[in-house]
């Protein structure tokens, strides 16, 4: 089949999809369903990160391709067929959404043309210190590079992380949309991870060290009321590149106010804001935080470290506090203080944010870039 009559509308390139859960396949699935629902015809080219799934399936109107995984270094996955089908199935495509960082994404750019591509820059890599990790950055970065370059459009989450993003000297000379990561609407839950009257803080995401986990543990040790609880919610069994659960539970000693809840998906994440007065996300390198959005549009406030990006829910709205990373003093500080915020102002900011960071807003504005840059890819063939 030619260019002239794609197959796709729109192809989602990221290596790791459904089942696995982070914020960047949240977003990518949250793109690639809603534009389905929208009438669009949409591929995902993704790995095969877990042997049971199977090759190619359909999923809520989305066509999914995995490619097989041979091994793993670091968080990068050995897939060498992954760009090749990617590309292939892409080159069927009008549009490429290519997910960002990715370590096959400069090959897969190359080998998609001349399938207009739009970049989601998703966060600048960041992996825990070690000679092998400053060597993955260092390579993940040049694809990144390269990709940009190639890129007709590029999507961030904020303003406030291109700004601070190395590749914003590149990323400000293409077309450049900051769409916040579209949210789901997670009211309606009912409180079942609660136990008694007492604070109770929670956190939910992948349990890992860029999370900053154990410090926010350190934090709520400091707080004396025996009544008071944290939540940790999240992945540490399948998480690329590895967990730090031993980290966290070596923290977390024999404090049995702390639960470690595991993974939650579905009804259960709904139920667990349901269960708590504040969210923390004491990250040391963050993007967004979908979780965070989320739990703001449920009326629970959130603590998150002040970087760029990670802070962009709590500037937009106002609702939370931001504390300097690794400072379990501040984020305790700061947990306290937005412990008794009043219902109202609650009600208030969960409403501005369910404006700002609803899933539908989101989608209009890659709707509206993804047509933007099809235009313009045909004028260009017509010359």
């Amino acid at each position: 089949m030619n260019h002239a009559a794609p197959q796709y509308d729109l192809t989602v390139a990221l290596t790791y999809y459904t089942p696995y859960m982070s914020g960047v396949t949240h977003t990518a699935r949250t793109v690639a369903e809603g534009m389905a629902a929208r009438g669009w015809r949409v591929a995902v080219v993704t790995s095969q990160h877990d042997p049971s799934t199977p090759r190619r399936e359909t999923i809520n109107g989305v066509d999914v391709h995995r490619s097989p995984v041979l091994g793993r270094i670091t968080r990068a996955q050995i897939s060498p067929a992954y760009p090749v089908e990617a590309a292939r199935v892409a080159r069927r495509s009008a549009l490429l959404y290519l997910n960002l960082p990715m370590a096959e994404a400069a090959l897969l750019a190359r080998f998609a043309r001349p399938t207009p591509i739009v970049s989601m820059l998703h966060i600048d890599l960041y992996l825990p210190p070690g000679l092998l990790n400053r060597v993955a950055v260092a390579a993940s970065d040049v694809t990144s590079w390269a990709t940009i370059r190639r890129s007709a459009a590029v999507v961030t989450n904020s303003e406030d992380q291109a700004h601070a993003s190395k590749f914003w000297p590149l990323v400000r000379r293409r077309e450049f949309r900051a769409i916040p990561a579209p949210c789901l609407d997670r009211r309606g839950g009912r409180p079942r991870y609660r136990s008694g009257g007492g604070l109770h803080v929670g956190f939910l995401g992948r349990i890992v060290e860029d999370k900053g986990i154990p410090y926010l543990v350190r934090a709520f040790r400091r707080i004396a009321d025996p009544d008071a609880r944290l939540l940790i919610g999240g992945n540490y069994r399948t998480v690329m590149g590895g967990d730090n659960l031993a980290d966290v539970r070596a923290e977390i000693g024999a404090d049995s106010r702390i639960r470690v809840l595991g993974e939650l998906r579905g009804q259960e994440i709904d139920d667990f804001y349901a269960s708590i007065d504040v969210f923390a996300l004491p990250s040391v390198a963050e993007s967004f935080g979908i979780v965070q959005a989320e739990a703001m549009m449920c009326g629970v406030p959130s603590v998150t470290t002040d970087l760029p990006g990670g802070r962009y829910p709590v500037l937009a709205t106002g609702f939370g506090a931001l504390v300097p990373p690794r400072d379990p003093e501040a984020l305790h500080r700061a947990i306290l203080e937005l412990a008794d915020a009043p219902a109202h102002w609650r009600e208030a900011k969960a409403h501005e944010a369910r404006a700002l960071f609803a899933a539908e807003r989101g989608l209009d504005a890659h709707e509206e870039l993804f047509h933007l840059v099809r235009e313009r890819a045909a004028a260009q063939r017509v010359r």
